[in-house]
């Protein structure tokens, strides 16, 4: 069985764990280490933004005083709230056997693993995927800054609702997707973060939201099962990320040219007002 390198490099900052990211892309696409599957953590929590969206949407005075970090990732995607959870990057080559060229599809064969790991912690998750624009409407809430409401191709649901937040982007022919597992989720917390053009209007959002997103702890309990530890989510995920992938994750620790990119990026772009506050 081929191995892949698995690593968890703990609770780090919002810079940090985004440089982290493009360092193992960087070393991978440079032949320095093999693919890799990287857990993480979030010190502080923080909010995240996709690429692509206006920091506008963000209320920084709200997320100060929430105590709550705050960066633009890589990858697109929505407003994402790391606090309870566990963060999963997959940096793997574009042309490694198995990968499809087509975005879309890379996601259904990367997020293989996640689903078996949803379900062996007992939820009944599956992997819709969205063929026609009723679809998408159906688990989509146009408007909405928060990312839980914004739907791929393929989603991973129970019951009807979005169990994962998953992003792709790929560079130097190196895919990166990265995404959060919540064992449970503070919804008023994230919307208190975010800005819209009025009360009436939030109400709304953050109703649709709860309709169409959930946390792995609020679905146990409601089947009246116990909730799970963050150690119990991260044995099933490991387990389940290799199977579904077909791989061996053998553990082994950052190299110092990734250690020394890192640095290099949080101090000239992850951690900087220029990169997060850029559009």
């Amino acid at each position: 069985m081929t191995a892949w390198r698995y690593i968890h490099t703990g609770d780090r900052s919002p810079a940090e764990n985004m440089a982290l990211d493009e360092a193992i892309l960087t070393a991978h696409s440079e032949g320095i280490v093999p693919p890799t599957v990287r857990f993480y953590g979030w010190n502080p929590a923080t909010l995240s933004i996709g690429y692509f969206q206006k920091a506008s949407e963000v209320d920084q005075e709200a997320v100060a005083k929430e105590g709550i970090g705050f960066v633009r990732r890589p990858t697109g995607g929505r407003a994402v709230l790391h606090d309870k959870e566990l963060t999963y990057s997959i940096i793997v080559a574009e042309d490694y056997p198995g990968i499809p060229r087509n975005v879309t599809d890379a996601y259904r064969v990367l997020s293989e693993g996640l689903l078996q790991g949803f379900r062996a912690l007992g939820l009944n998750a599956e992997m819709v995927q969205l063929a026609s624009d009723e679809e998408k409407e159906k688990y989509a809430s146009a408007g909405s800054a928060a990312c839980f409401d914004s739907p791929s191709w393929y989603e991973l649901v129970v019951e009807g609702r979005k169990v994962a937040g998953s992003a792709q982007v790929r560079q130097k022919n190196v895919v990166l997707q990265h995404g959060s597992i919540l064992l449970d989720m503070d919804t008023d917390q994230l919307f208190r973060m975010l800005r819209f053009s009025n009360e009436k209007v939030a109400e709304r959002m953050k109703s649709s939201f709860l309709k169409k997103a959930v946390a792995i702890n609020e679905l146990l309990r409601a089947q009246g099962k116990e909730a799970v530890t963050l150690g119990q989510v991260e044995e099933a995920f490991r387990r389940e990320i290799g199977l579904g992938l077909g791989v061996e994750l053998v553990e082994a620790p950052l190299t110092p040219f990734e250690v020394e990119l890192t640095d290099r990026l949080v101090k000239e772009k992850y951690g900087t007002d220029e990169w997060n506050l850029r559009r």
